[in-house]
């Protein structure tokens, strides 16, 4: 029986196993990661105004993967050898058949006093500390802002970032504070937003200038201190700071002889092949793959790549070429705590919808039904 190993339980990685496990039945699915559980990030924007408690994102897996008859060891990854048929864990060294590479990335704390801001979107418990602080403020100066990695544009997550900005201004609103405080938005980009189209772009800045909310755009970031962001256009005081940095890739990558982009993810081809590799795949934020700069970082791209990587590994188990491939879609519902802008791209088109109530429903209703396959 073929032994396929699967590193991470995020996006990427659940939808390799869904796939995996229909394409090819026969086969002996081992996953790999930290924990046995899933993190819905999308829904931490929604953590800071209490619409989400953490327990709400955290979605025990045993039972999904007793279902689809797949070991789970939990263990970090540490290296790989062999060519890839062999994957170095803290558990021990774990043989395959065929690997997926599912692990995300990670955020690139570079900048001076990072340990001033928090990375709202890193996980439950920043996203609550987030909550925490906001609740505790009785008004003040709260800074919100983004970066991404100078050497691959893409790997960013500006998107959450307007959530988080609209979010808050909504929330403050209805509770009647929201004259107490002041909310600036900073970027080193002239133009944030630019990868969801240049419509968007317009309707993001449209929409700050109507919620009041000041803007610091066009100046590259040079750190953090207590309560200030230095940017090279001037210093921003700030009782908050929330800030996105870029990203790059899982630092175990440093430990193998994976090819990497100059952004620091895994060099991959169409079919979401590693380079020079046999059997190697990857899928989601691990990877660096053809397609347009504006390509997302996000879970809807990582689940479309999965699929492709799962097909073309079942494929070359059972002797066949190889020849899926992914569709480059960025999807997604730009929410503000009671109301959403729809947003979607393609390499044909490019549509940008006004916010609405029903695009805020559409957004739970998406959560609730893509969690149901895993609970």
């Amino acid at each position: 029986m073929p032994r396929v190993t699967i590193v991470g339980s995020g996006f990427a990685a659940l939808t390799a196993v869904r796939t995996l496990r229909k394409a090819a039945t026969e086969t002996a699915l081992t996953l790999v990661s930290p924990r046995s559980e899933l993190v819905y990030y999308p829904g931490l924007i929604w953590v800071p105004t209490g619409l989400r408690a953490g327990d709400d994102l955290r979605i025990p897996l045993e039972s999904f993967l007793r279902r689809m008859g797949v070991k789970h060891v939990a263990a970090e990854v540490t290296g790989l050898g062999n060519g890839g048929r062999v994957l170095e864990t803290t558990a021990g060294e774990i043989e395959n058949d065929g690997l997926i590479i599912g692990s995300g990335g990670r955020y690139m704390k570079k900048l001076p006093g990072s340990e001033h801001m928090i990375l709202p979107c890193e996980g439950i418990a920043a996203a609550q500390r987030t909550r925490d602080r906001l609740q505790g403020m009785d008004g003040g100066t709260i800074a919100m802002g983004f970066a991404g990695n100078p050497k691959e544009p893409a790997a960013m997550r500006g998107g959450p970032l307007f959530e988080f900005l609209f979010g808050i201004d909504s929330y403050l609103r209805r509770q009647n504070r929201r004259e107490r405080f002041e909310l600036i938005f900073f970027t080193p980009a002239e133009k944030p937003g630019n990868r969801l189209g240049p419509k968007a772009v317009a309707g993001l800045l449209a929409e700050m200038g109507k919620r009041g909310i000041r803007t610091h755009l066009g100046h590259q970031l040079k750190g953090f201190a207590p309560q200030r962001v230095m940017t090279e256009g001037g210093e921003l005081d700030a009782d908050l700071i929330l800030f996105i940095p870029g990203m790059t890739g899982s630092q175990w990558f440093d430990n193998t002889d994976l090819p990497r982009s100059e952004g620091g993810f895994i060099k991959a081809d169409r079919q979401c092949r590693v380079d020079g590799m046999e059997r190697v795949y990857v899928a989601g934020d691990s990877g660096s793959f053809p397609g347009p700069e504006w390509m997302p970082k996000q879970a809807h791209m990582a689940d479309l790549q999965a699929k492709a990587a799962a097909a073309n590994l079942a494929d070359e188990l059972a002797g066949r070429q190889p020849t899926a491939t992914y569709r480059v879609e960025l999807l997604c519902i730009v929410d503000a705590h009671d109301r959403g802008m729809l947003v979607a791209r393609n390499e044909k088109h490019n549509l940008v919808l006004p916010a609405m109530r029903l695009f805020h429903w559409l957004k739970r209703g998406f959560e609730w039904r893509y969690l149901r396959q895993y609970r």
